[in-house]
C-alpha cells in the first residue's frame, strides 16, 4: 500500500503529550505520535531512547502518568496487557511468547485453542488448527512444509511472521513490533519486511520500534525519532533523508560538539610541546582523525526537515 493509500482520517492508535515517570526518574516527556490504518510507523531511537517504555505504555503495562491515550479516536485506560488486546493493539515482544518444542499450529493458538468434543470428552481440535494456521499463515504470504511441525526448527524471521499472523487472526488493528529484526541477518530481516508490507496491506496499522534505520527506512511511511525520553518529532519519509533520520538519532549536534572537543584537545596537546611516547602520540593522532572526520560528515541540522 503506497503513502497515497493511508487513511488519513481518526487515527487507529494516538498518544498526545505522554511522559512517564518513575519516582524521580523522567522515562518520556511529552511524546505524541499516531499510526492510522494501512501506515507503517517507525519509532526510533538508540538504547536509553525511551521505546521499550512506550511500547509497555501501548501495551497496556503501563499507564501514562501525563497525556493522552487514545484507540480510534477515543482516550483509553488500559488496566492490563488483555485490556490493550481486546481494543485490536497486539504487541509482539522480541521473545514472541513462543515454545520452540510445540508445534505451529499450537503456537499459532496458544492460549486460544480450538476444541472439539463434548463436556469432558473436549480436546484440542488438531485439524482444525492446523488447517486456520495453514490458511493465515498463507494468506500474510508465508508458506511452510507443515504447521505439525516444531516452531523451533523456523529461522528466526519465520517465526517473527508466525506471530505477526497470530496477531492479525485475532483481531489485531495495530501491531505494535519490539525489534523484530533483532538479531536477524540481512535475509531473514527481508522476510520479516515483507511481512510488515502485508500487514499494511490488509489495513493494519503498524508501529515498528527499532534502533536500526538501515530496516526502518525502506519500509516506513512516517518516522518518530526519540532520544533520552524526548520526541525530536515526526517525519514522513519525503521529507527526510535516510542521512538526517540516523543524525537525529545519534543526536547530531552532540556529535558535532565532540568533533569540535576532540579537535581541540589533540591540538592543545600538540601546542604544548610536551614529550609523547609513541602510543600517546599515536592515540592524538586518532583523536585529531576523529574530529576531522565528525567534522566532515556533518549533515543539515533538524530544522532544515520540515
Amino acid at each position: 500500500m503506497s503513502a497515497a493509500a493511508i487513511d488519513t482520517g481518526t487515527p487507529l492508535l494516538e498518544v498526545q503529550n505522554v511522559s512517564r515517570f518513575f519516582g524521580s526518574v523522567i522515562a518520556l516527556k511529552d511524546i505524541s505520535m499516531s499510526v492510522h490504518a494501512g501506515e507503517v510507523m517507525c519509532l526510533l531511537g538508540d538504547n536509553g531512547a525511551g521505546k521499550s517504555t512506550l511500547i509497555k505504555i501501548f501495551a497496556g503495562v503501563h499507564p501514562p502518568s501525563e497525556g493522552r491515550y487514545l484507540v480510534e479516536g477515543k482516550e483509553v485506560q488500559f488496566g492490563s496487557p488483555r485490556d490493550a488486546l481486546a481494543a485490536g493493539i497486539a504487541t509482539v515482544y522480541q521473545d514472541l511468547a513462543m515454545i520452540p518444542l510445540m508445534s505451529i499450529s499450537r503456537n499459532f493458538f496458544l492460549g486460544s485453542e480450538p476444541s472439539s468434543g463434548w463436556g469432558p470428552f473436549r480436546r484440542f481440535d488438531v485439524d482444525a488448527a492446523d488447517r486456520i494456521s495453514r490458511d493465515e499463515l498463507s494468506k500474510m504470504g508465508i508458506h511452510v512444509r507443515d504447521t505439525g511441525q516444531a516452531v523451533g526448527t523456523l529461522s528466526g524471521g519465520e517465526r517473527q511472521s508466525v506471530a505477526i499472523a497470530r496477531a492479525v487472526y485475532f483481531g489485531a488493528k495495530v501491531l505494535i513490533l519490539d525489534e523484530p529484526t533483532a538479531a536477524l541477518g540481512v535475509k531473514e530481516a527481508g522476510v520479516v519486511l515483507r511481512y510488515i508490507a502485508q500487514a499494511r496491506a490488509r489495513g493494519l496499522g503498524v508501529v515498528f520500534i527499532t534502533h536500526n534505520v538501515h530496516h526502518a527506512y525502506p519500509i516506513a511511511d512516517r518516522f518518530t525519532i526519540l532520544n533520552r525520553g524526548r520526541s525530536y518529532g515526526t517525519f514522513a519519509k519525503s521529507e527526510t533523508s535516510r542521512e538526517e533520520v540516523v543524525r537525529m538519532m545519534a543526536g547530531g549536534e552532540e556529535l558535532e560538539e565532540l568533533g569540535l572537543e576532540l579537535e581541540e584537545f589533540a591540538r592543545a596537546d600538540a601546542a604544548s610541546g610536551a614529550r609523547l611516547s609513541p602510543v600517546a602520540a599515536e592515540a592524538d593522532a586518532a583523536i585529531l582523525r576523529a574530529g576531522r572526520e565528525l567534522e566532515a560528515d556533518r549533515l543539515p541540522t533538524s530544522d532544515s526537515v520540515s
